[in-house]
Parts: structure tokens; C-alpha cells; sequence
């Protein structure tokens, strides 16, 4: 990263083979330079024959200044051997549309993927054991590759699955909060927020009952050894004594 005017510049995205990720980051890098819409829209063009105005000229120099520094930009995140593959793209969009097509695969692919991923999201369920933060994390990561697919899901939608797939320990927890907050308006974050401090009672429960349980098996074996000493040292004595 470099620092221009006190401000930390992000570094480009390096695609690392996960296209997906690296397509979410590039195009969220790309709009805050502004250059989105020359991989969008591609440079203006004016009609043949056509004689362009003074705004126009101006708006495709812009573009194709643009256009430039984002093709630069591209091959600074891609590798050499992929770099290659594409030399004789004369734009960005060109570029872009390029790894789309070689990357995200066709229609029939595309629909596949959609299909794997719906039915993993179906089928997707908290298992025995396994913590709230990596039951999101599981939840989240094929929620946002639905959505890079094209498949429209709500935040409502994933609350509502999450809170369905708990295990039974979350019972109470899921009940209360159904009844007690409007799930329309309720983010994810506030509902992980909400089952790690359950979560976090819960173990601190377990953890007082096991202290509790040590405890009283120590107290109990103390008290046995006791009356056992006791009772011979009492006959001891009564041995000498009349007892009354």
C-alpha cells in the first residue's frame, strides 16, 4: 500500500484462483478508483460519420485515459501465464469480459454451480459441538457464493435458516429471540452477537458445574476419612470409660 496525502491507497486484488473472491474485490477496487464504468460501459463511441462535439472529445479522452490505467491495473493482478492469454485484448472491458467467460464458465455451468450451491444451502445444518463463529462462517461462505451467483437471498432469509439449523442446546435462545425481536430488521451480525453471549453462558455453566462437582467428591471423600478416624479414636476411649 502507498500513502498519498495521508490517506492509505488499497492494494490491487492479485488473483490467487478463487475467481469468485478475486472478481468481488476487483470490482469493489475498480469503483473506488471510478474505472467501473469503463469495464461496464466500455469507451464512448460516436456514430460513423458523425462529427463529435467538445464534450464528447473531452469524455473519450477521460475513457480512454481510463481504460489505460485499468488495463495497467489488470495486469498487475493477474499472473504472466494468464497475462498472456489475453495480449490481444485491445480494452478492459475486453479484458474483464475475457476471465469472466474463461473463469466463470458458461450458462450450463453457471446454472450447475447455482444448483450445488442451493442444495448445500438446503441441506446446511449446525453440527454437535461446533461453535457459533464457525457455524457462520460456514453459513456465510456459501451464502455469499450464492450470491455472486446470481441467486437473490435476503439477510431475513439467512437468519431464518440459521435459526431453524441451531442444535437443541440454542432452543431457549432461538425461541426468545423469534419472540422477542422483529426478524425483518435484524442484522447477522446481531444475531451471531446474541448466540456467541448464550454460547459463551452456556460454557461458563459447564465450567461451574465441573468446579462444583470437584468440590463436593473432595468434601465427601474428606468427610469419610474423618468419621472413619473418629470412630476408632471414640472407642478407644470408651474402652477406658463408662459410657453414659
Amino acid at each position: 500500500m502507498t500513502t498519498e496525502s495521508g490517506f492509505v491507497q488499497p492494494a490491487i486484488p492479485k488473483f490467487d484462483g478463487h475467481y469468485d473472491h478475486w472478481c468481488m474485490l476487483m470490482e469493489n477496487f475498480m469503483r473506488s478508483k471510478e474505472y467501473w464504468s469503463i469495464i461496464a460501459y466500455g469507451i464512448l463511441a460516436v456514430a460513423e460519420g458523425s462529427q463529435p462535439s467538445e464534450a464528447q472529445k473531452k469524455a473519450i479522452d477521460e475513457a480512454v485515459l481510463k481504460d489505460l490505467r485499468q488495463k495497467t491495473i489488470s495486469s498487475r493482478a493477474i499472473d504472466r501465464s494468464i497475462l498472456e492469454t489475453i495480449l490481444n485484448k485491445e480494452t478492459a472491458k475486453n479484458i474483464w469480459d475475457s476471465l469472466n467467460k474463461k473463469y466463470q464458465g458458461t450458462a450450463r455451468v453457471q446454472r450447475a454451480q447455482r444448483q450445488a450451491l442451493q442444495k448445500e444451502y438446503e441441506v446446511l445444518s449446525m453440527t454437535e459441538g461446533e461453535s457459533v463463529n464457525d457455524y457462520f462462517a460456514r453459513t456465510l461462505t456459501i451464502f455469499n457464493k450464492l450470491r455472486l451467483n446470481k441467486v437473490k437471498i435476503e439477510d431475513v432469509d439467512v437468519i431464518e435458516k440459521i435459526l431453524r439449523s441451531m442444535t437443541p442446546k440454542f432452543n431457549y435462545v432461538v425461541c426468545s429471540l423469534e419472540e422477542s425481536k422483529n426478524l425483518d430488521v435484524m442484522t447477522i451480525d446481531e444475531l451471531q452477537s446474541s448466540l456467541l453471549v448464550h454460547e459463551q453462558r452456556m460454557k461458563s455453566q459447564i465450567v461451574e458445574a465441573q468446579a462444583l462437582n470437584v468440590a463436593t467428591g473432595e468434601s465427601s471423600r474428606g468427610r469419610g476419612r474423618g468419621r472413619g478416624r473418629g470412630g476408632m479414636h471414640g472407642r478407644g476411649r470408651s474402652g477406658n470409660r463408662r459410657s453414659f
